[in-house]
């Protein structure tokens, strides 16, 4: 049956739901109502009221259509929340990453303003204005009069006053809401002693008039690169221009906040996911009505609202984090890229251990290298390694090596401060059966359960479920005995031998609370504590000056991971924590616990010798067709049904062979949720070639109606399952 429609306004918009199967547009109806592109409505969807993105209008349509069209219920937004370039920038997201535009839409604004139902609200306020004078006493006047002076007043604060009742009770004055706003304290610009060295004035030239747009910067840690975005981020917003600072992790935020904000004051927005909802709506507002010129935030900071950007730097580029991981895949740095293009801004990548994809391309000159080569204080922290298998045959700790210990005493004896990395959480990883070997597994997945003994728990780092302790074997009740140690046991055994030092742990348990990033680092800098324990997110970007002593713990633990990155992820790890140590007055000292010690990537972080490193590794890559000398994208076909998701993931790979693609699997990969999954990895040297084939096979299962779901990660970063 066809609908006939006589010049009637049509609005094309996306519906919240994220599922593959509804990525297009919807047509819906409209009269009066004042849609415009960018903004959200309410629509009837499947019997039920969903809200949906704007994509286009068509005006005065006469045409059939086989299918009734609905109206649109009601316009949720005053103005447009993204413009043409967000909306461009969404639909090009989820071409190159093949996922839904619907989830680039909702990756690029905050909670509060997401085209979905069920989120946040934002925050709204009651105040009062004058509406008219309708006073009888001269006290009535005089309280109308401070009103009207005033123009509007927050009702709690118009409330202390004696009267205000009355003259509500009279009409006097007008009750209307308005969107929250925190209070905001003045934040004094402390003037800049720093005297850039001639490296750090070179760095800043070539960034601000490099013939390139992109500069990658590769620094040794310690040489002052926060100091060169700070000269060039003043430069630029002496032009009326924007800038964007990424960090890639929120405990790196709060350090990076304090620099800038000591710089420009107020100027400065704040953007990660340590926000409460009405926190990031307020910040993005700020900049989206040009009230803020700086941004400083994680990977979602890079889709702020920015009218004239001019500079975006993303500190230690090479970062994992920067990959969204979930829904929408996109990688912050190819964003940041896009965006600078649309704006014509600079793009500055930093780090001193380049991503291998960055620095290749910088040594064919795509990017301009920009290499600083000293630290400030022209003094490299010593770097010794620790043969744990010669520890062992010794009978000493398998934790922390005589070695260890020692040097440890030496810097608290000195008062300094020392920071130890490890980079595993919990108590115990592995829980194993005395009598029949059997390992406690999570009920949900191929993962053993982590002992996590603060709370008495076994927790799976996958799926994030948590069961009580048992102490006996499930099958033959035989005693379990734990292997292996987290940072809870290394804080236990830490506390145990300097009783009198002062400890903080940082890892995902201990920083769950709002905050908590900035306190705990907060105490350390102002040395209430002696030693900083942790994960990964104590390796990098973290400046104290009192820290002479940094050591690392199963250093080379990450190499034993079946991906094509487990060299370069090491050689990262390494570099970065050794050069917390030594970057005040007093010189520095890095102690790396290995069992494999000749590993060139291990061999290269003792030297600090990233070029070597890029050397080693960029052999192996091109041997194997690994980037960045191949387009890389992984498939992964989920379902509780092993046979359906094997067939599945078989059916896609003789397609994909077909195009004369390397097709690598099918891979079972481990079971998470309860959920069977299989992988194939796909190498192409044609990006564009890639993505049209992938998109092609992501169309076709969208609208086969299978029951597999399809993850497609286009050039991930990691592949260990």
């Amino acid at each position: 049956m066809m609908y006939m429609v006589n010049f009637m306004n049509l609005v094309y918009c996306y519906i919240e739901n994220n599922t593959s199967a509804l990525d297009q547009t919807y047509i819906y109806q409209f009269k009066n109502e004042p849609v415009e592109i960018g903004k959200r409505v309410l629509v009837n969807f499947n019997h039920r009221e969903c809200v949906a993105f704007v994509d286009g209008i068509e005006w005065n349509v006469s045409r059939a259509f086989p299918y009734e069209i609905k109206p649109v219920l009601n316009v949720l937004d005053e103005k447009p929340i993204l413009n043409k370039e967000m909306i461009d920038l969404a639909k090009w997201i989820s071409r190159t990453s093949i996922s839904t535009v619907i989830s680039a839409l909702q990756a690029m604004v905050p909670p509060a303003l997401k085209p979905k139902s069920n989120d946040s609200r934002i925050k709204m306020e009651k105040w009062v204005r004058p509406l008219a004078n309708h006073t009888k006493t001269a006290k009535q006047r005089m309280l109308y009069e401070l009103l009207a002076e005033k123009k509007e007043m927050k009702r709690s604060e118009w409330l202390k006053q004696s009267l205000s009742r009355k003259l509500e009770e009279l009409g006097c004055v007008e009750i209307f809401e308005k969107e929250s706003r925190t209070s905001e304290k003045i934040i004094e610009k402390k003037p800049c002693s720093f005297v850039l060295n001639e490296e750090q004035k070179y760095a800043v030239e070539r960034i601000l008039h490099s013939p390139k747009d992109v500069i990658a910067l590769k620094g040794v840690t310690g040489s002052g690169k926060t100091e060169v975005y700070l000269h060039a981020a003043e430069e630029v917003l002496k032009q009326g221009r924007e800038v964007l600072i990424l960090v890639p992790e929120i405990s790196l935020t709060p350090m990076m906040v304090k620099r800038v904000q000591e710089r420009f004051g107020n100027d400065v927005a704040i953007y990660h996911s340590g926000l409460s909802a009405q926190q990031k709506y307020e910040q993005y507002q700020s900049v989206r009505s040009q009230d803020k010129c700086i941004v400083v935030g994680t990977r979602s900071a890079v889709f702020m609202p920015f009218s004239n950007l001019g500079l975006i730097i993303l500190d230690e580029e090479h970062d994992l984090s920067y990959k969204q991981d979930q829904n929408c895949r996109y990688h912050a740095r190819d964003v940041a890229l896009h965006r600078a293009q649309t704006h014509h801004a600079r793009v500055v990548l930093a780090s001193a251990t380049p991503s291998l994809d960055t620095m290749a391309r910088a040594l064919k000159g795509v990017y301009e290298l920009v290499e600083i080569k000293h630290r400030v204080n022209q003094s490299l922290p010593e770097v010794k390694l620790i043969d744990m298998n010669e520890v062992i045959r010794q009978k000493q700790s398998y934790i922390l090596s005589d070695e260890m210990l020692q040097e440890m005493r030496k810097a608290l004896d000195r008062h300094h401060q020392i920071i130890l990395l490890l980079n595993r959480r919990g108590y115990q990883p592995i829980l194993r059966c005395s009598q029949c070997g059997k390992v406690l597994m999570c009920p949900h997945c191929d993962k053993p359960l982590v002992l996590h003994k603060e709370k008495n728990t076994l927790n799976c780092h996958l799926c994030g479920t948590v069961l009580k302790r048992i102490y006996a074997c499930p099958q033959c009740q035989g005693k379990l005995s734990g292997s292996g140690f987290g940072t809870q046991m290394l804080e236990e055994k830490v506390a145990r031998l300097f009783p009198n030092a002062r400890l903080i742990r940082m890892d995902a348990d201990t920083t769950t609370r709002k905050d908590a990033h900035e306190k705990l680092l907060k105490a350390f800098e102002d040395h209430e504590a002696d030693i900083l324990l942790g994960t990964q997110m104590i390796s990098k970007g973290l400046d104290f000056e009192n820290v002479t002593l940094v050591g690392i713990l199963q250093g080379d633990a990450m190499l034993a991971r079946s991906d094509y990155r487990s060299a370069e992820l090491t050689f990262d790890l390494l570099t970065q924590a050794g050069g917390r140590s030594g970057r005040g007055h007093s010189d520095g000292k890095v102690l790396i616990q290995v069992y494999d010690k000749k590993h060139y990537a291990i061999q290269c972080a003792l030297k600090q010798d990233y070029d070597s490193f890029f050397r080693h590794e960029m052999q192996y890559r091109h041997l194997a067709g690994y980037p960045p000398y191949t387009y890389l994208c992984a498939l992964t076909f989920i379902s509780k049904n092993e046979e359906m998701a094997l067939d599945e993931a078989n059916h896609v790979m003789m397609l994909l062979k077909e195009k004369d693609f390397k097709v690598l699997g099918v891979s079972e990969l481990l079971k998470i949720q309860d959920e069977k999954r299989y992988r194939i990895c796909v190498k192409s040297k044609s990006l564009e070639l890639l993505q049209k084939e992938i998109y092609d096979v992501y169309q076709h299962h969208r609208t086969s109606k299978s029951r597999v779901k399809l993850h497609i990660d286009m050039n991930p970063l990691t592949l260990d399952d």
